[in-house]
């Protein structure tokens, strides 16, 4: 080899080695566009090949993705766009907001969507959250920007060990991986078992899970005036979140925000 020949490998090694972290993912996206392309990937409800972000183009369909605008502290959709002038929450967030600043789902909690959450989170099919977490960056885009750390909603040890994983955090791991973000599962526990939250009224679900969350001491240091983004599959009632969102900030989080898979409709009623 000549000189002149390991000097320019030299330089083609140097200006690899300083190709920007943004550029190489830019990369891997491309690669796995072009793979798609040649080799469509299967759709996870159904055997045929789709190119719609994981589902069958007829899953997709009834799907109800939520659109701006959207409740900026529940993550409801707006019925229309009010203009500038319109408050960017509903009546009942502006009456009694939750202890998390704002909330994003990636769609509505409804037939269409409550068999594939559930098939991942009960029946094993851990190939959904990957999918799951795309929606959610796509929902939660806004709230990912302004993020420093993503927490997931944790399981108690017992649940886990049954479960064989906690869907919250599987869904949360790509997540912050994708945005750049710290990933924090251990910060936050579930230090107390609880029953189901199924079943339970707005009231018994919060009773429920009022003491169940703490933080650790190494997440307390990791999240200390930090924006962190808590990670959940299904907003129900908020009660889970509010009780998590209320410990982190009890130990020292800047603020908390929170992103769902989905959001059953009536999660937050107005007030009578």
């Amino acid at each position: 080899m000549s000189v002149q020949d390991g000097g320019w490998r030299t330089g083609l090694k140097d200006a690899t080695a300083h190709i920007s972290l943004g550029a190489r993912g830019q990369v891997r996206e491309w690669a796995r566009g072009l793979l798609d392309l040649l080799l469509p990937p299967m759709a996870h409800d159904s055997r045929e090949a789709t190119a719609s972000a994981g589902l069958s183009p007829d899953a997709w369909s009834r799907v109800a993705f939520l659109e701006a605008p959207v409740c900026d502290g529940c993550g409801a959709a707006f019925e229309y766009d009010g203009g500038d002038f319109a408050s960017d929450r509903c009546v009942a967030c502006q009456v009694q907001p939750y202890a998390f600043a704002r909330a994003r789902a990636a769609c509505v909690y409804d037939e269409a969507s409550r068999g594939l959450i559930l098939k991942f989170k009960h029946g094993d099919q851990q190939q959904f959250a990957p999918l799951f977490a795309r929606w959610i960056a796509r929902s939660a885009a806004d709230v990912l920007a302004e993020a420093d750390a993503v927490v997931p909603v944790p399981l108690h040890r017992s649940r886990l060990l049954a479960r064989r994983f906690n869907q919250a955090a599987e869904i949360a791991r790509p997540l912050a991986r994708t945005a750049g973000l710290d990933y924090l599962p251990d910060a936050l526990i579930r230090a107390t078992p609880t029953d189901s939250q199924g079943g339970k009224s707005a009231r018994g679900r919060r009773l429920n899970v009022k003491k169940a969350f703490a933080v650790t001491e190494a997440g307390r240091r990791r999240i200390k005036g930090r924006r962190v983004l808590l990670v959940d599959d299904v907003l129900t009632t908020g009660a889970t979140a509010e009780a998590c969102a209320r410990v982190l900030l009890s130990a020292g989080a800047r603020a908390v925000d929170l992103a769902v898979i989905a959001r059953v409709r009536t999660a937050r009623e107005p007030p009578k």
